[in-house]
């Protein structure tokens, strides 16, 4: 039997984060791909340093000419993220940065496994779901998310000018009867722009935001805040660490809470498994839980490249399943084509609706008008039920 009581640490970081910055211009790169073209092939990955943000990787259009002149564009696209997200910094700023396209057309080698309709590249995806939220999401990352996401809103607005973009978050959370009921350890670092504030000023600063977003009677007498304990966090962003896409994948599924294959999702189109087939494991766990068929799920895929069919199905319901765990594998597998484009076809992945997910997490975000977040709806419930 799992254990019941226990303390369980998630952390997040903002979108100023060094490579949540590289994991937003390679998603935005992609967008403006996806806007061109549906089936447009995108691997893109970002470094960014001091005033410098370099792009790599493979891209493609149908039209070859036309990707020549759309390449063009890319250099406004990276301008206009480092902007968006804040950065005006003497040594990084959207206006001042030096930029350097290394984009290049998609491997022909690559690009025949998946014009057949096969996975992009061998790989294992996990999805996972729990009760403890009703956003079935283990509840450590979900707050740590909220409160950096709250804390960016307040920036943007100008309620809180001196914040900066560049932040951490981090909660220990106990857990009674395995549920989550108190936070013991509470850090915050954040980016500000005022060297003379203290620690103590940061927090006056951030406590309000930080009791809005958590449950009531989460913070108690005995909750430590650690909040920017080093003092001084002026220098933020890719001036004071290098950042890289597809360097925060914890962060940016479920917080440690659950496995994960080991493939990033950011600037990567839904023909690459890493990304559209872990969508579609959290899609099917989250369902699973929705269903009542489990409290807790973990659904892991396997692929081959240029194999359209799944190696595997598996599933683990940690012992709170209603079911044998191996109905619910022959369930999934019947409610939905697991293919790469049965996938993409299913959750409407070929739109672009990526740039959104670049930071405070893939999973756990409310599904949108525009296909959003289309993973996060539970809507094979009733089919599920019938397939058990």
């Amino acid at each position: 039997m799992a254990r019941q009581n226990y303390l369980f640490t998630s952390e997040s970081v903002s979108e100023g984060h060094p490579d949540k910055v590289c994991d937003r211009i390679s998603d935005a790169i992609l967008d403006a791909f996806l806007a061109e073209e549906a089936n447009a092939r995108v691997a893109c990955e970002t470094f960014a340093t001091t005033n410098c943000v370099v792009v790599g990787g493979e891209v493609g259009l149908s039209d070859p000419a036309r990707l020549k002149t759309f390449m063009g564009g890319v250099e406004d696209i990276v301008r206009e993220c480092v902007r968006d997200i804040g950065y005006e910094q003497e040594k990084f700023h959207w206006k001042n940065l030096s930029f350097q396209n290394l984009l290049h057309p998609q491997s022909a080698h690559i690009a025949q496994g998946v014009d057949r309709d096969g996975a992009g590249d061998q790989g294992i995806m996990f999805g996972y779901a729990v009760d403890e939220t009703k956003e079935l999401m283990p509840a450590p990352i979900l707050y740590a998310h909220a409160i950096l996401k709250r804390l960016a809103e307040a920036r943007k607005s100008g309620a809180e000018p001196t914040l900066g973009p560049d932040a951490k978050s981090q909660l220990t959370l106990r857990y009674e009867d395995g549920r989550p009921v108190e936070v013991t350890q509470l850090v915050l670092s954040t980016q500000h722009t005022d060297e003379s504030q203290t620690s103590d000023d940061i927090r006056a600063i951030v406590e309000p935001y930080i009791k809005e977003v958590l449950p009531a009677g989460w913070l108690t007498e005995k909750t430590e805040w650690w909040v920017n304990p080093t003092g001084t966090f002026v220098i933020g962003g890719p001036d004071g660490d290098a950042g890289l896409t597809g360097r925060k994948i914890i962060v940016d599924t479920y917080g440690g809470a659950a496995p994960h294959g080991g493939g990033a999702f950011s600037g990567k189109d839904p023909t690459k498994v890493d990304r559209s087939a872990a969508y579609a494991a959290r899609y099917l766990a989250k369902n699973v839980v929705a269903a009542g068929l489990a409290a807790r799920c973990t659904l892991q895929l396997s692929y081959a490249i240029g194999v359209a069919k799944p190696l595997s199905i598996y599933v683990d319901t940690h012992g709170t399943g209603q079911v044998d765990d191996m109905r619910i594998e022959k369930a999934v597998e019947a409610c939905m084509d697991l293919t790469p484009r049965g996938i993409r076809e299913h959750l409407d992945l070929c739109r672009p609706i990526y740039s959104r997910t670049a930071a405070y997490g893939h999973f756990g975000r409310a599904p949108e008008a525009d296909g959003g977040f289309s993973w996060e709806r539970t809507d094979l419930i009733e089919a599920l039920k019938k397939a058990v």
